[in-house]
């Protein structure tokens, strides 16, 4: 079915309303806007759906939200009686129609005889998968984009233990939406099925059992106390589901000097303030520096909208505020928990450490120091959550620390999904921590570079919106595998590791499979200085294609200049500009 047929579908259903029809009316004469939301359908794939907020197969909408329930009442059916009376639980954020969603979910699942709890107001990605395993779900769906611009939305799902659904769920899912009509979904009336108890409202007091859970985190309460009475922190939530439970978390632990960006404390999906609701950006963070400067603060943070990322500001010895990036935050954090345990002695012998394979092998040299070992798997946090739940099935391994670049972190093992509340509280109890030894975390970052070497990573995104787009991609990946890459940037490429395939290749033509991972559009270059790599994956959330640098130096500028001089060479050659 061609997007035109398919747009007339849409738009002479019964199913939508007379404001949908009217939004696809206005676009009726732009060959190239119906083309992009109607070429295909929206995917659903490991992490769930996320789009741009619209009217068409190609977005996110009622229609396709409600179409991915009852795919998710399919799977959580399939276990029988037992698993529906289990339940799901339904989480959102504040993003544009993430209420709206979550009712549509909650309704799609009472139809189909399934047990919902619905919050009764935003909360956060770590809430909803600590939820999941505290009432004993079956399942659970978070409405959110994560860091998104404010023009998209999201439906995450997962599993009992609170990760994201493996692959073989993901296919119940799908199929059960293959094989229903988008407009043929049951759902049930939100008022009548919360009155019956299908739907049950989950109040405040799973939020305290979060909370107490998040605290037993604490590695050095004492440098809390030590500080608190003029220690300032800055600390923002985006104008998303953070405010709450960071503000509280902070408060409980001891700070009392917590400064909130009050312009960016507002629940609004628009994020007026912000460019792009995304921690990574230091635009974002313009009016808590200014805070910052006028109240003689050392280090500032905020969470993304769903409160799943962290990011961080930090004053250097001269005075300016800089960001950290996701690599080292990660890294400070992996270094400070272990430093503690290993000074408390209850650093254990079976300890790891998990990052992504795309994430600062910094992170490997410092878990090393310490005796514990590191694992990469794929990027996505689902993939260090199935670690975990491994872990916790077989009792091979104490989980210690799980993150990756884009500014995720999980200590502890209540969730299985990036958790932004308790990565606030160790950053800011880290911050304390060295404040009580002198030191800025600027300074302990630095300390890091000096022991283990001046490590960098860069990531570039370029943005291939479209139908013409995901061609390009697919283009630019498929021209790699056929005519590999011999030098970069004046080095040699030495292997190549292609995760799709399973397949490593050296330069000297011999391969060997690539073994313990799944298969990923993924590929991997390490160059023959021995310290230097890049990797291309098309991202699994935006249309964009990443290229992924590291290397390791003597100095930052060095360093630098070598994964410049490796960006530009690769835009050249495989055509990413």
């Amino acid at each position: 079915m061609d997007f035109l047929t398919t747009y007339q579908k849409w738009i002479n259903s019964d199913a939508l309303s007379d404001a949908d029809k009217d939004e696809l009316k206005s676009i009726e004469s732009d060959k190239k806007e119906l083309e992009d939301r109607f070429y295909r359908d929206l995917e659903f794939g490991t992490a769930g759906m996320r789009g741009i907020l619209g009217i068409g197969t190609n977005r996110i909408n009622i229609y396709n939200v409600r179409h991915a329930t009852a795919g998710v009442a399919a799977y959580v059916n399939k276990e029988g009686q037992e698993s529906a009376n289990k339940g799901v639980l339904i989480g959102y954020d504040t993003r544009i129609m993430s209420r709206e969603f979550a009712e549509e979910t909650a309704k799609v699942l009472s139809a189909a005889g399934i047990k919902v709890y619905l919050f009764d107001t935003v909360h956060s990605v770590p809430e909803v998968s600590f939820g999941i395993r505290e009432l004993g779900c079956a399942a659970g769906v978070m409405i959110t984009a994560s860091h998104n611009p404010k023009e998209y939305n999201g439906y995450k799902v997962y599993g009992p233990d609170g990760g994201q659904l493996p692959p073989e769920a993901v296919q119940i899912v799908i199929d059960e939406m293959n094989n229903t009509e988008i407009f043929d979904v049951k759902y049930s009336d939100l008022d009548k099925s919360i009155k019956n108890g299908t739907i049950e409202i989950v109040g405040p007091e799973l939020n305290e059992k979060f909370l107490q859970v998040v605290m037993t985190q604490q590695l050095n309460p004492d440098a809390v106390f030590a500080v608190s009475d003029t220690f300032k922190l800055i600390y923002t939530p985006f104008h998303g589901t953070g405010s709450r439970p960071v503000q509280e978390i902070l408060k409980r632990i001891g700070f009392k000097h917590v400064l909130v960006v009050k312009e960016q404390d507002t629940e609004d999906g628009n994020f007026p303030t912000v460019k792009s609701p995304n921690p990574e950006n230091k635009e974002g963070f313009t009016i808590a520096i200014e805070m910052a400067k006028e109240n003689d603060v050392d280090v500032i943070f905020g969470t993304d909208p769903d409160c799943d990322r962290v990011g961080v500001v930090v004053r250097d010895a001269d005075g300016v505020y800089r960001t950290l990036t996701g690599n080292q935050t990660g890294a400070l954090l992996v270094d400070y928990i272990l430093r503690s345990k290993q000074e408390q002695g209850t650093l254990p012998a079976d300890g790891v450490v998990i990052k992504t394979i795309v994430t600062t092998e910094l992170a490997a040299k410092i878990a090393e120091s310490y005796g514990m070992e590191i694992m990469n798997v794929f990027t996505g946090f689902k993939y260090i959550g199935e670690k975990m739940t491994e872990f916790a099935e077989k009792k091979n391994h104490t989980y210690l620390i799980g993150f990756e670049e884009s500014y995720g972190y999980l200590v502890g093992t209540h969730a299985r999904d990036k958790d932004g509340v308790v990565a606030s509280m160790l950053i800011a109890e880290m911050a304390a921590y060295y404040k009580t030894k002198g030191k800025s975390l600027y300074e302990a970052m630095e300390d890091i570079y000096k022991k283990y070497g001046y490590f960098l990573e860069k990531t570039n995104a370029y943005t291939m919106p479209g139908k013409d787009g995901m061609e390009r991609m697919a283009s630019i990946l498929s021209g790699l595998r056929e005519n590999k890459p011999e030098t970069v940037n004046g080095l040699d490429v030495v292997k190549t590791t292609d995760y799709l395939t399973q397949t490593i290749t050296y330069s000297d033509g011999n391969t060997e499979p690539l073994t313990g991972l799944p298969k990923s559009n993924v590929l991997r270059y390490d160059l023959s200085d021995g310290k230097s790599y890049f990797i291309l994956r098309p991202s699994g959330t935006e249309p964009k294609i990443k290229l992924y640098m590291g290397t390791s130096s003597d100095s930052a500028k060095s360093a630098e200049e070598i994964l410049d001089g490796i960006a530009k060479d690769a835009e050249k050659q495989f055509g990413l500009v």
